[in-house]
This record gives C-alpha cells, structure tokens and sequence, in this order.
C-alpha cells in the first residue's frame, strides 16, 4: 500500500528561541538562471536545501550545465553553448524555471521553454513576459505547450511599461536586456529584495543596471561576455516573517537571523499593531508577546507590500486574535484556496471575492487537513500549534518546497512534532 508524508503538530506550544533563516527560495532559483548568462563556473552561495533548487538544478544540467549542490552551495559549470530547451517534465514541477527564458535569449538567440506548472493559487499568465521581450525584438510563437522565442537579429533596447510590477516579468526582461543593444528601461518594474539580489550578481557580473529597488530599471547593454562570479543569496523574507507571526499566535518569544527586518517592515508593524514587541537587528529580528493578539486588518499588495506570500499566516493570526480582521488578497485569485482547511480547524472565516473576515477564536481544534501550496500548508502546521489535541497535515511535500528544516526548527522551538508516513487513502468505487 502507498504511503505519505504528514506532519502532526501537538497544540498548545509557545514558541521560544532562535531560528536562523537561510537564503531565499524566490531569489536563489532565479540567480542559478543567471549563471547561464556567462561562461565558466559561477557559485551562489546560500541556497536553501528544497526540492525546489534540486529541480532548477536538473533544469540546468539539461540544458549542459554541470552542477553541484554542495550543502548550502550551488556550483555551475555552464558551457560555451547551453541548450535551448526547457523540457516540460521538469518545467511542470516548478513554474520558477520559466526564468530561463530571457537568460537563453539572450546568449543563444533562440529559446523553447514549456509552458509552467506550479502552485495552484490563480491564474499566473506569461503575457508580460511575452510583450516586454517582443518589444525587445524577439519573435514569438506557441505551439504544443511550449512558448518559442527567437531573436535572429538579436535583441535591441526598448522602453517597456508593465501592467503589474510582476516579478517574473521583471526578472525575464532584466535578463534577457543586460546583452541586448541599447538601453532597455523597465517603468512600474518589480522591486522587491529579491530582485536587487539578482541585479547585483548580474553588475558584479559586468551589466550595467541601475534604479534596482525602485519601479524604474535601466539597463545599459553590453556586448558581453559576462563573467562568472560567486554570490551569496539574500535572506528569505517569507520563511522570516512565517517564524514572526507563529511566535505571536503562540504568544512566544523568537529571535529570527539570517533576514534584515527592513524587507518584513509591513509584514512586522501589523504584530505590533496587534500587541506583539519587535526588536529589530542588523540582520536579524526578535518579536515577542506574552498577550492574545488583537485583531489587524491587513492588504497584500506588490512589495513594499504586505506579501501575498504570507496570507496564510495573517489569516492564522486574525483566527486567534481578539476581535474581528479583514483580509484582503490582490495578488492571486486562488490564495483562499486553502480557507476550508482553516474552517476544519475551527477558525470562523467567511470570505467574499477576495476579501476575508475572520472572527478570531482564543482556541482552534486539531483536526486533519491538508497543505494546498507551501505557505498555506507551512501556516496550517503553525495554526494548529493554537489548537486543542493533535493537528495533522497532509500533502507536506508543499511545505519541502518552501522551508527546508520545518520540523526541527519546530522542534527546536518547543513544538512537540514529529514527520511521518501513513497509508494512502483509498476510495472504492
């Protein structure tokens, strides 16, 4: 009989110690694209030990990369001519390696990347990434699920408007312009800590950008090559701020290293709306809180942001808070997905479109839900360290993708938690 992993969580702990964050997951995927832009071996330093970058790093070696994860290192050899096609296998796994695309444009002039997979939380389209590189000069198709680019006359620097400061959008067009002719300008682009991260590989790398961390970016052409160049990932936010809330749901007392409470300056000023005490550090934050929380209304929106990324957690802390919240999504028309899993443990959400209001209960009670995509499954595990009796949540391979020592940071926090396997349901039909 099949069996699965789940993660079962005894209700009732407060969270009290140190957790060190590693680098980040949405940075560290996206810096092993950028490595394709020069030949030679770079390193990037940092990675966090996920399935997530034991894919990206097989998308790589089909493309004749040889690679390296080395505990927290990741070492690319990238050959004079990498492939030019991103198999949908692999692709379908993880919706980051679509990152490829402006990287192989723009060294091998033409590209054949399968359309991504991913988490199932709304409709993700690739119709930004698609005009910004058009109005670069690139021709392209789709046919058979893949998206086909080719620049025969090579890329050219354009002025390119985004609809939404998308990430992706951003990372692809940064990119595929760094060896393009010209000056590209990126108006309304990304700004998040992520991308300043990738800017600053690719300038120590020998591209010319600036306005990294604004919504402007202008890139400055060069005609190559790049060179390859070691670089140390920048600390993830999300996993920092996930710690942060679990510490103010469980009235706890956690120090977080390895992120700059600068990059969580939203997320961090909604706990001490809510009661919590922040102490922020050169690179690192304590919060802590011996009280209930109150209840916070809180808006994700593109960074600076409350990120969308920690939803899960804001609608964990409003279910256990004193008072009503309202939660509001902006980011991705799937994100409350995972709201009847809540509704199992007990939590008294109703939501409307794409707002959320929840009537904060002092206790949750454990029952057996499951995890729909890393964060909603990482704050279900915490939202039943607030809940009477034993929480158990399936599907925890979400979770593998996101944080890579989950459950002995848990343990190491006080949280009574163990991984295990069951037997697979199966239904008669």
């Amino acid at each position: 009989m099949a069996r699965v992993d789940v993660i079962r969580v005894k209700g009732g702990a407060r969270l009290a110690g140190d957790v060190m964050v590693g680098g980040a997951k949405n940075s560290a995927l996206k810096l092993m694209a950028v490595a394709l832009l020069a030949e030679g071996r770079s390193v990037v330093a940092n990675v966090p030990r996920i399935t997530d970058i034991a894919i990206m790093a097989e998308v790589l070696r089909r493309l004749g990369c040889d690679v390296t994860l080395d505990g927290t290192e990741a070492v690319i050899d990238v050959p004079a001519e990498p492939g030019s096609e991103a198999d949908y296998d692999l692709v379908r796994r993880l919706r980051a390696s679509i990152c490829v695309l402006g990287p192989l444009l723009a060294r091998r002039g033409y590209v054949r990347v399968a359309l991504p997979g991913g988490d199932m939380i709304g409709s993700r389209g690739l119709d930004m990434h698609v005009s910004g590189l058009a109005r670069m000069g690139a021709e392209i198709s789709g046919e058979h699920g893949f998206v086909i680019a080719s620049a025969p006359g090579g890329l050219r620097g354009a002025k390119i408007w985004l609809d939404f400061p998308s990430v992706g959008a951003t990372e692809n067009i940064l990119m595929a312009a760094v060896l393009a002719k010209g000056v590209t300008e990126i108006d309304n682009a990304a700004r998040e800590p992520e991308i300043v991260d990738i800017c600053e590989m690719l300038n120590a790398m020998g591209a010319r950008i600036e306005g990294a961390g604004t919504s402007t970016l202008v890139i400055e052409g060069v005609p190559g090559p790049l060179k390859p160049v070691r670089h140390t990932t920048v600390g993830d936010r999300i996993v920092g701020g996930t710690w942060a809330y679990a510490a103010v749901m469980t009235r706890g007392d956690v120090t977080v290293q390895g992120v700059r409470p600068e990059f969580l300056d939203i997320a961090l000023d909604k706990l001490a709306t809510a009661g919590a005490t922040i102490e922020p550090g050169e690179n690192s934050f304590r919060v802590r809180t011996s009280e209930r929380p109150r209840g916070v209304d809180i808006v994700t929106l593109p960074y600076p942001g409350f990120a969308t990324d920690l939803l899960p957690m804001a609608l964990g802390l409003a279910s256990v808070a004193e008072g009503s919240s309202l939660i509001t999504e902006n980011i991705f028309d799937g994100r409350f997905m995972f709201v009847n899993e809540m509704v199992r443990l007990g939590a008294d959400i109703r939501t409307d479109g794409h707002h959320a209001v929840v009537n904060g209960r002092d206790r949750l009670s454990g029952a057996p839900v499951r995890a729909t995509d890393i964060r909603a499954g990482a704050g279900l595990v915490i939202a039943g360290l607030c809940a009477d009796g034993v929480t158990e949540v399936g599907e925890v391979h979400h979770i593998d993708r996101g944080y890579p020592d989950f459950v002995a940071d848990l343990a190491r926090l006080g949280v009574e938690v163990e991984r295990t396997d069951v037997p697979e349901p199966t239904f008669d039909f």
